[in-house]
């Protein structure tokens, strides 16, 4: 339930916490603010959010150096990053840092809260029904699986904890067995928007990740495949 939820919003300028703050609640989060990266990183350091929106430009420490220091704490609390549309390269290096998703100024409030509430529901589930959810996953190639209803990924019956994204670029992939989509395709199909600049980087940074998580061998993948100078396929014998 959302009021079990606690969302922390780092964010420098108050009328943007106001914002969030009154539509968090409406949906029956419990909200933190911190208004600077050094109290941003000590509360949710101190009071274990349940996930953090965190601005990019911050006082003290930015938002990339909270994200990157949680991460290397061992901290997987989702953590949505708020960019600047045109900031495409701080789109990239929040995904880089271990950003599980971003959103960009201005932004939807009804996106905002769906990813919201997205994210926070993939890392609540139980250790009892995680099992549940194994056990009736869907095999796709190899020994992974994917449970279309709980929104999780497994190897070998192992959970693999993938951010939202990840998640919708693989089973869409998955569900298109060996056919090559390009980078702009991917773009207009799982992220929505069509190309724009430099944007298709992003999938580039998202398709490493995936890999990271998924494959044995990063390096030599057996399911997300490149086909040079056309695109990204889920490749199946």
């Amino acid at each position: 339930m959302n009021e079990e939820k606690t969302v922390l919003i780092v964010e420098d300028e108050k009328n943007i916490v106001d914002i969030l703050r009154y539509n968090l609640q409406k949906e029956k989060y419990r909200t933190l603010e911190a208004y600077d990266g050094e109290d941003g990183l000590n509360k949710a350091r101190s009071e274990q959010p349940d996930l953090i929106l965190l601005d990019v430009m911050l006082p003290k420490m930015n938002g990339f150096d909270v994200c990157r220091l949680l991460r290397e704490e061992g901290d997987n609390v989702p953590i949505i990053i708020l960019t600047a549309r045109e900031e495409e390269e701080d789109k990239v290096k929040g995904l880089e840092t271990g950003a599980d998703d971003y959103i960009t100024k201005p932004f939807s409030m009804r996106e905002l809260i769906a990813r919201v509430g997205a994210n926070i529901r993939r890392t609540a589930m139980s250790a009892p029904a995680a099992a549940t959810a194994a056990d009736s996953a869907m095999p796709v190639a190899g020994d992974l699986s994917i449970n279309t209803d709980s929104h999780q990924v497994f190897r070998g019956g192992r959970a693999i904890d993938l951010t939202q994204r990840e998640y919708e670029l693989l089973t869409f992939l998955a569900s298109r067995p060996n056919k090559v989509f390009s980078r702009v395709d991917l773009m207009e199909q799982v992220w929505n928007y069509g190309y724009v600049g430099d944007d298709v980087r992003t999938v580039d940074v998202t398709v490493r990740r995936l890999r990271e998580k998924i494959e044995e061998d990063p390096a030599n993948p057996q399911f997300i495949l490149t086909r040079r100078g056309a695109g990204y396929y889920f490749a199946v014998n």
